[in-house]
């Protein structure tokens, strides 16, 4: 499966940003989604995660109650609606499809990795 980022940019701290991650090649039904994170000099972090269909979501703590998960089946689609930035989180965030149906914050879980889209919150 391919993945395809989408959504990054500059935005001051406050302010709003929705991630899109359109994926094609095959059907990622009974597969969750997964976005992660990689600050420059940092190791790449768990950010978020929703379940196939998506009745279950995992987040990471310091974007929980801030940042929302979702899915459109109909069109493989996932997304991350990310409210109140911070510059904390400036990085380069990546889609994933996981090998497994349930949210998880683990990386090994995922066999698909998109390019990744540049988030930039400005103070």
């Amino acid at each position: 499966v391919q993945l395809q980022a989408s959504g990054g940019g500059l935005v001051q701290a406050g302010g709003s940003l929705r991630l899109s991650c359109a994926t094609s090649g095959r059907t990622i039904s009974n597969n969750a989604l997964g976005w992660f994170r990689q600050a420059p000099g940092k190791e790449r972090e768990f950010v978020a995660s929703i379940s196939w269909p998506g009745t279950r979501t995992k987040f990471a703590g310091s974007v929980k109650g801030r940042f929302t998960i979702s899915r459109d089946n109909t069109k493989n689609i996932g997304y991350l609606q990310m409210d109140s930035l911070v510059p904390g989180d400036s990085a380069i965030y990546y889609c994933a499809v996981s090998l497994n149906n349930f949210p998880s914050s683990l990386s090994d879980d995922y066999d698909s990795w998109g390019q990744g889209t540049l988030v930039t919150v400005s103070s």
